[in-house]
């Protein structure tokens, strides 16, 4: 299979690219700084490029079955500047499968009908700006017609994958406090890879 990994160079994006390598698929990875890579295959192609910049995404899409992006919002704007130019993306190379990290807050609410978790009124969260770039990048994948999941871990310490965990379509967990780094990979990967949870988003907890 061929992927196109986004945010390669984060936590979560560094574990999927070793996942993919160690079972022989090809990773194209679109990153600013290719020498913070310090992985070497001849599966893995290196694109230096930025995600908000139109002509890269398109050039890094071109010939992939799946794209698996692990963008966060880098503090500003990124989700909502990259998302639509992805979806443009994809179907100008009719590339139908996206499997994006979200966070939690963007799951519904149990408590509260009709709100999502970071909109409740007994949400920790002291500033919603992330959650809402998340959510406006959710929005516009549902509205894509492509064939999108997002998985939305909760507090992400770092960590090995333990194997043992919950998910659950839509919402979190019931009683979910964590999920590690290391899980998180591990089931990003699996749902690219076996093409499971479409047109949804997954919540993930121990």
């Amino acid at each position: 299979m061929r992927i196109l990994l986004l945010g390669a160079t984060g936590r979560v994006g560094q574990r999927i690219m070793q996942r993919a390598l160690m079972d022989k698929h090809e990773v194209t990875a679109l990153v600013r700084s290719p020498d913070k890579i310090t992985l070497s295959s001849d599966q893995l192609t290196l694109l230096r490029g930025d995600a908000c910049h139109a002509d890269d995404i398109h050039a890094a899409v071109s010939g992939v079955d799946v794209i698996i992006s692990c963008l966060g919002t880098d503090g500003g704007t990124v989700l909502t500047e990259f998302t639509p130019l992805l979806i443009r993306a994809m179907q100008a190379h009719g590339v139908s499968r996206v499997v994006t990290v979200g966070t939690a807050g963007i799951l519904q609410s149990r408590e509260h009908a009709g709100l999502l978790r970071y909109e409740a009124p007994d949400s920790r969260r002291s500033s919603t700006r992330a959650a809402e770039e998340h959510r406006r990048a959710w929005e516009m994948l549902a509205a894509s017609g492509l064939r999108w999941t997002v998985v939305c871990p909760t507090y992400l310490p770092d960590g090995e994958p333990q194997g043992s965990f919950r998910t659950e379509r839509d919402y979190l967990p019931e009683g979910g406090m964590s999920i590690t780094v290391g899980d998180t990979a591990a089931f990003t990967y699996q749902v690219a890879c076996a093409d499971e949870y479409g047109e949804c988003r997954v919540g993930l907890a121990y």
